[in-house]
């Protein structure tokens, strides 16, 4: 039983819920930190963007899978259904019932953010399934960084600001959704820049197949750069500004961040491998990090 259980976890890829997590709780700390903070909402969006990562780690395994883009010992972590753990058509089923379930829960937020967030929904729900499924599957095709960019940080972040906060959108939530976007996307690099040679194999054409690990490793300090740069606004605000909005232990969240970032970017340009592995899961925690610290910044 136990061992059931365990193979489901892994493919879920808990290692990497912190994307989708984080951008909510952003948004949780911003509404709460301008006064429009209402639990119920904030709940549903969570809960939402659980699901709807949940279904997207399952679909990308079980449409690599189809593709044969999977295969046993594989360098990255191990997937239930190459290695014959899970059957295919349980997975394909359970991928469908876990979307459908998301999409219940964003009906949910109708009544708080009007009928104008169906075709959010509706765009989440199709790029949950376009990112390894369908004619043109993004990430075969170089466009999973952008995907994971707009869907894991601009619309998480916004969207769930927009329910929370009566119908609004706010230039910072703006800010922090790029600032999450950019963090989202290393975690995708650090897949990525792992599983390139298999990926170049099988013929899924990531962008870091297209552009090389060397690339791929200046866009992932890049990226830890900008998505600090992106609430640089709030720095010099928190820094110079006259009144206090916000503590000055807050600058703990982009200092940690930025240490543990270069860290980890350091490692990543010297291991190869299964060695790579942990690396994605410490990228994800440096984001969840950051976020949550900046949710206490706001809060408390």
């Amino acid at each position: 039983m136990m061992k059931q259980v365990n193979i489901w976890l892994e493919a879920m890829r808990l290692r990497t819920l912190p994307v989708s997590i984080s951008g909510v709780l952003m948004a949780i700390g911003i509404t709460a930190w301008q006064g429009h903070f209402e639990w119920q909402p904030a709940m549903i969006c969570l809960a939402f963007a659980l699901l709807a990562q949940i279904a997207s780690n399952f679909a990308n395994e079980y449409y690599d899978y189809k593709k044969g883009s999977d295969k046993k010992g594989r360098v990255g972590p191990r997937r239930g259904v190459t290695e014959g753990d899970i059957k295919p058509a349980t997975l394909r089923n359970v991928t469908y019932l876990t979307l459908a379930a998301a999409c219940a829960v964003g009906c949910c937020l109708i009544p708080y953010g009007g009928w104008k967030i169906i075709p959010v929904g509706i765009l989440i729900a199709i790029f949950v399934l376009a990112y390894s499924a369908g004619p043109y599957p993004l990430s075969y095709h170089g466009l999973g960084e952008l995907t994971v960019f707009i869907f894991y940080g601009l619309v998480p972040v916004i969207a769930s600001y927009y329910v929370i906060a009566d119908r609004s959108i706010d230039a910072l939530a703006v800010l922090a959704s790029m600032t999450i976007g950019f963090m989202g996307v290393n975690v995708l690099l650090v897949n990525n820049y792992r599983d390139m040679d298999d990926d170049k194999e099988a013929g899924k054409n990531t962008a870091v197949v297209i552009f090389g690990r060397q690339l791929a490793s200046s866009a992932y300090l890049f990226n830890g750069f900008m998505a600090i740069a992106m609430l640089s606004p709030l720095w010099v605000i928190v820094y110079f500004g006259d009144k206090i909005i916000l503590p000055k232990w807050t600058f703990i969240a982009p200092a940690l961040y930025l240490i543990l970032h270069l860290v980890i970017w350091a490692m990543l340009n010297q291991r190869k491998g299964a060695k790579l592995n942990p690396l994605l899961g410490l990228t994800a925690l440096n984001m969840l990090i950051f976020t949550i610290i900046m949710l206490l910044a706001f809060t408390i």
